[in-house]
This record gives C-alpha cells, sequence and structure tokens, in this order.
C-alpha cells in the first residue's frame, strides 16, 4: 500500500479527552480530518510535483525519498521548536543541573543541523514552522518530558521508515545515523527527569511516551531494540505529528490553539567534529 493510500483510507474520529497518554494514538486519525491543509495534507503531491534534485555528493531522488525527506524536515523543525522553548522558557529547565541544561542545549543543535542536511538534499524548507502542544507543554516539568519522549520516540521511527524505504544506501545509512542521534536524545530526556527539582514537581520517577503507559527512569536506556510503532511508511508519521503543525487537527486532539510557537532556524554547532556530517558516507 501507498503512502498515499493510507492517507485517503484514514478514518476521521471525534476528539476525545486530552490525555497525555494517547494524544499521538489520537493524531494519526484525526489527522485525515485536514488532509486537505498546505502542511500536511497536500504534502505528498507537492513534494512529487518538485523538480527532481541531487543530495550534497548523493543521488538524484525519487519521490519517495523527497517525501521522507520533507517529512523529517517537519520533524526536525518541530524537534528544534521543542528545544528552543524548553531552554527558553520552561521554568524547570533553570533548575536542572548543568549537564543535564547541556544535554538539552547540544540536542537543540543536533535537530537544527539534521534540519539543514535535509533541507539540502530536498532543495525545500519545511511547509510548516508553526507549531502546537498539548496543554501545559513547557510550563510543567512532567507534561514537557512526556511530550518530549513521544516526540523522540516518533522521531525515530520515522527514521526507520526511510531505513525501509530510501532508495540508496548513502541515503539509508544517513537516515539510520539520525535515527541513532534521535535515540540518545530519547535517553538522556529520561536522565533528565529524576533531576527535576522539588520546585518543580520532581524528582519524576516515570516519563510517558508513544507507548501511552508510565515507564520508569530507572534505567533510562530502556530498550533493547528501537521501537518501529510498526509504521512501515511516512504517510503514519506524517499523520501522528499533524496536530503539532495544523491548528484544526491541534484543537480536535485536544491540545492548547491559545499558543502557537514559531520555527526559528540558526547556525548549529555541533559538540565534536568527530561527529560532524562529513559525506554520506560518513567519512
Amino acid at each position: 500500500m501507498t503512502d498515499e493510500e493510507i492517507l485517503a483510507g484514514s478514518q476521521i474520529e471525534g476528539p476525545r479527552s486530552p490525555d497525555r497518554r494517547s494524544f499521538l494514538k489520537r493524531a494519526s486519525v484525526v489527522s485525515a480530518a485536514v488532509a486537505g491543509s498546505l502542511a500536511f495534507g497536500g504534502l505528498l503531491k507537492a513534494s512529487e510535483a518538485s523538480a527532481e534534485s541531487k543530495p550534497r555528493g548523493g543521488p538524484a531522488l525519487t519521490p519517495t525519498d523527497r517525501d521522507i525527506l520533507i517529512a523529517a524536515e517537519i520533524a526536525e523543525a518541530l524537534a528544534g521548536t521543542t528545544y528552543t522553548n524548553i531552554i527558553n522558557t520552561a521554568p524547570f529547565f533553570a533548575n536542572l543541573a548543568s549537564d543535564d541544561q547541556g544535554y538539552l542545549k547540544a540536542a537543540r543543535h543536533e535537530e537544527m543541523s539534521h534540519y539543514l542536511l535535509e533541507q539540502s538534499a530536498s532543495k525545500q524548507p519545511s511547509p510548516s514552522t508553526t507549531f502546537f502542544y498539548p496543554p501545559n507543554m513547557f510550563t510543567d516539568a512532567q507534561t514537557t518530558l512526556n511530550v518530549l519522549v513521544t516526540l523522540e520516540d516518533a522521531f525515530i521511527a520515522a527514521y526507520l521508515v526511510g531505513v525501509r524505504r530510501f532508495s540508496t544506501p548513502d541515503l539509508r545509512v544517513t537516515a539510520a545515523r539520525i535515527m541513532g542521534i534521535e535515540s540518545d536524545h530519547r535517553t538522556l530526556a529520561r536522565v533528565v527527569a529524576p533531576g527535576v527539582a522539588a520546585a518543580d514537581g520532581g524528582p519524576i520517577e516515570t516519563i510517558t511516551g508513544f507507548a501511552g503507559v508510565p515507564e520508569s527512569v530507572d534505567p533510562p536506556n530502556n530498550n533493547g531494540y528501537e521501537r518501529t510503532l510498526c509504521w512501515e511508511h511516512i504517510s503514519q508519521a506524517v499523520q501522528a505529528l499533524t496536530p503539532f503543525a495544523d491548528v484544526n487537527a491541534a484543537a480536535n486532539a485536544g491540545f492548547d490553539t491559545s499558543r502557537s510557537f514559531k520555527f526559528e532556524p540558526f547556525t548549529p554547532v555541533l559538540p565534536n567534529p568527530l561527529g560532524d556530517f562529513i559525506s554520506f558516507k560518513g567519512c
């Protein structure tokens, strides 16, 4: 089944109670209600209509390659916006230990680096640059870390789709390289949780991610294998992330639509040149 067939076959479901455990699961079904939106509904067709392009040092892109890259750009723009606002606006951030703050600051630069690489390959910017979140995002530490880990779960699964679906070994290896960093981010978010100050509701001992169940943060690296979320097509990632980028889907999912957050690109500085992109071969 193609990505377009999956989108066309989605069933619209009315909004339910906006609890954190199920907001991304609900997102995958309510997103069909906004399938005509510029950012998501037209994503696959718009990308296919674009001129053929060639990544830095890589082969020409197929339509599926482009679909994955643009979906990844949206995810990275969302990730960068999330980390930026945790650092700049979340009250609990200032009370974290300096090394925990460092994890989040480095993640922000890494997500921005991913975005710029994908944009250089697709020759198109993210079609979505304004984002929405569930209630209490950034103001409440538990909510913020739940959402952050949920997003990282989704990003990991989306890049694993790239490992499956990209047309060339170089693109598949690049997806795997980025996926590994998203996995680091998931683990480090779980490392941060017990360090949340008592004044900010800490220490946080469990985090609810995409699976919808509280998981102990001990150990923080609690996966033996990365979770695929049973996604095989990039449209499944697009559907899951739609409420973060479309105001109508956000409202249906119970998100706070009274506030929106703008993606603000910047020039990233990676922590260590040994971990830079270097090339599609990685050397």
